[in-house]
């Protein structure tokens, strides 16, 4: 009996399917992106006629079920192991995005050459093996046994990763992947969505690692339906500036641990190298002092880091005052220069103000309020913060500070790179442990901010 072709229409923005062509999505909002695609429900789902069938099993009771111990595998590079949470699960799939150019290629290309035991399946549905092999040389090969393969088409895929039972696979990237049993072109909202099926029930019934390299939309999410980063068990994106070297990977969702934890790269001609110390590529040592800069210490999940903060204040030329942010939310310095207004009584509405984060970083930690409004005061009476002195509070509407989210990490890691003094909420307990060799200076409204920073 000939298959049924049954044809729908799809957003390519956000996935919503629909029997009709509408002019507006009920999902998103967005006009105009619904596309007519052939879809062959009928036949079964892709998943099953590429992965067979699952095996059978039965209900059980909590208190039956057997926990497996779950071994982690090293992926040969620390950074993408701290984000997954010690290293990837076998069986596991992952997807990362970000945007063109950032490095996506070349992090799972050096996870893929890593020398560390595993056999290795690199698919390329966007370059050919002369390419790779290209890149390969330039960032070192340790992995002799990886295996590279320019392909496409799914079933072959499949077929391939059936012979040669590697550990881990590479796909780059799902956009390019198809399978024929749809007849939609590949990149559509269909064929990702039974593309990654395939690829997630074969990982489980094989235990075989797949790392999913998705593209982005110009919104920044990740492209293709919202499905797909419900159907993975790990979503990574990589951020940063292409014009930048620095480059953060961070975990938006992750089955098998916490999404607290982040990744630092530098971009260099050989690849990408993982940053151990974070604080060290965000600080700079100036040899006299200068106005408008502080030092901030953040915390990104568990992971404490000093960053510098620069400010600069000057008379507004027009009527209104600018406002300009890099790497921060500028509604949020909004807030904190109208608090300095209001509660420490300095004229910001006579200001233009500047913010700048070193590294090219975009922070949103509320532990950095402190260190923003001590750059800002920093500037505007043109005194440099003491030597030594760096800053951990939030800041409230009524020029309250408020204590810091991991203030005792914060304060360690700035004992550890040589701090004299960290300025920290009042409100902080009394209790609080802290290292010998750096002074707490407590405050509990941001007035007592200015004694705090050019006391010597």
């Amino acid at each position: 009996m000939a298959t049924k072709v049954k044809k729908a229409y799809f957003c390519k923005n956000c996935g919503f399917e629909a029997p009709k062509w509408l002019g507006k999505c009920p999902s998103c909002g967005e006009w105009n992106t619904f596309t007519e695609e052939v879809i062959a429900r009928e036949s079964g789902s892709v998943a099953a006629a590429v992965a067979g069938p699952l095996p059978t099993t039965k209900p059980q009771r909590v208190r039956d079920i057997r926990e497996s111990e779950h071994r982690r595998i090293d992926l040969g590079n620390a950074e993408v192991n701290r984000v997954l949470g010690g290293g990837m699960v076998p069986g596991s799939l992952i997807l990362l995005g970000g945007e063109p150019g950032i490095g996506k290629s070349t992090l799972s290309l050096q996870i893929a050459l890593a020398a560390n035991g595993l056999k290795t399946l690199y698919v390329s549905g966007e370059e050919s093996a002369e390419q790779i092999k290209m890149r390969a040389m330039r960032i070192g090969v340790g992995n002799d046994e990886c295996l590279i393969y320019p392909e496409t088409l799914l079933e072959n895929i499949i077929a391939q990763i059936a012979e040669h039972r590697p550990d881990l696979v590479v796909i780059d990237s799902i956009q390019t992947i198809y399978t024929d049993v749809l007849d939609s072109s590949a990149g559509s909202v269909s064929q990702i969505r039974e593309c990654a099926a395939t690829l997630l029930k074969y990982a489980k019934t094989t235990g075989t690692s797949i790392f999913i390299i998705g593209h982005i939309t110009k919104d920044g999410a990740i492209a293709g339906p919202k499905i797909l980063e419900h159907i993975v068990d790990v979503v990574l994106q990589f951020e940063g500036d292409s014009n930048n070297v620095y480059r953060i990977l961070r975990g938006i969702k992750n089955r098998f641990g916490a999404t607290f934890e982040i990744g630092v790269f530098e971009m260099l001609e050989e690849g990408l190298r993982g940053v151990d110390n974070p604080s060290e590529i965000l600080l700079t040592h100036y040899e006299t002092p200068l106005s408008g800069i502080a030092v901030g210490a953040s915390a990104d999940g568990v992971r404490p880091y000093l960053i510098e903060v620069q400010a600069l204040v000057s008379g507004a030329a027009y009527g209104t005052p600018q406002r300009s942010t890099t790497g921060y939310d500028a509604r949020r310095m909004n807030m904190l220069l109208a608090v300095l207004e209001k509660r420490v009584g300095m004229k910001m509405f006579q200001k233009d103000v500047f913010l700048n984060f070193a590294g090219g970083f975009k922070v949103a930690d509320p532990g950095l309020d402190l260190a923003v409004v001590a750059a800002v005061i920093s500037s505007y009476y043109d005194r440099p913060v003491a030597e030594g002195v760096c800053c951990a509070g939030e800041i409230g509407l009524s020029g309250e500070v408020r204590p810091a989210p991991r203030t005792e990490q914060r304060i360690s890691e700035a004992a550890r790179l040589g701090f004299r003094r960290i300025v920290v909420s009042g409100y902080l307990p009394k209790g609080t442990k802290h290292p010998k060799g750096i002074e707490i200076v407590r405050i509990s409204s941001i007035d007592q901010l200015p004694r705090a920073l050019f006391q010597e």
